[in-house]
């Protein structure tokens, strides 16, 4: 009963707050909103949960786009926690341009909406607060997504992008199809920039969505269905912006059956 009425509108300030401030696992915390970014949290819940269920003793987590570090910052405090009760490693790996968004290459960037320059990071600043298990990438992500995806040792499970363009999501993206690329069979994606006015599939990340799907032939990106059932608040608005990645020649695997969200 309780459960129920702190999900109502009233109370659900309540119903986060108990999360945010009780003790309570990290589960718990997720499904209540009880985290900074909860649309880092979730995705990076499953897919230790997935490692688990995998027998995985790490993974890795990446943030397209990281400005001024602090959804960077929240990742990497959510990857101590899963750690922490979770016991799968989590490494966190941030990629930027790190002088701001470069030029528009066309209109599929909303050049009306973002100059060269926007979301510059403070590159010292940030990096003394990165803790051991997270690395920064600075540079154009056309070149440093394959060097990375080709030192790439443990598989990707979640990636949140907020690169803003079409073109750089198109870049980042590669991540998940690159010859040497690995990830989880189901990767959770966050994607910043699709549900507002401006947004339409034929520019922006949307229409990179479309155009990754049609060049890739082994994964595919689709909306994260079911996401709604493991929040308390299904109405919440980054829950339309999540996706899930599927791995199409993932091999048949042995998986533990242990509780999952």
């Amino acid at each position: 009963m309780l459960k129920r009425i702190l999900r109502e509108p009233p109370f659900r300030l309540a119903g986060k707050a108990i999360a945010r401030y009780f003790p309570c696992s990290f589960a718990t915390k997720v499904y209540w909103e009880g985290l900074q970014r909860p649309e880092y949290a979730i995705g990076m819940l499953f897919a230790a949960q997935e490692a688990v269920l995998l027998s995985l003793e790490e993974i890795l987590v990446a943030e397209f786009g990281v400005a001024r570090g602090s959804g960077l910052l929240v990742m990497q405090a959510h990857a101590a926690a899963i750690l922490r009760e979770i016991g799968v490693r989590v490494s966190v790996v941030g990629f930027d341009l790190g002088t701001g968004l470069p030029a528009p290459v066309d209109y599929r960037d909303h050049p009306e909406l973002w100059k060269t320059g926007d979301f510059p990071m403070n590159e010292e600043q940030l990096r003394r607060k990165l803790m051991p298990h997270t690395s920064l990438v600075l540079g154009d992500v056309a070149q440093t997504v394959p060097s990375f995806v080709a030192q790439q040792t443990v598989p990707l499970g979640f990636a949140a992008f907020d690169v803003d363009f079409y073109s750089s999501t198109m870049a980042a993206l590669k991540v998940l199809s690159l010859p040497r690329h690995q990830m989880l069979p189901r990767t959770p994606l966050y994607f910043d920039d699709v549900d507002l006015p401006y947004n339409h599939r034929f520019a922006g990340q949307l229409l990179a969505l479309d155009d990754f799907n049609r060049e890739s032939p082994d994964v595919k990106v689709d909306v994260w269905h079911g996401i709604a059932s493991k929040c308390a608040f299904s109405d919440s608005r980054w829950i339309r912006k999540m996706y899930m990645a599927h791995d199409l020649t993932a091999p048949p695997t042995q998986r533990k059956r242990v509780a999952v969200m």
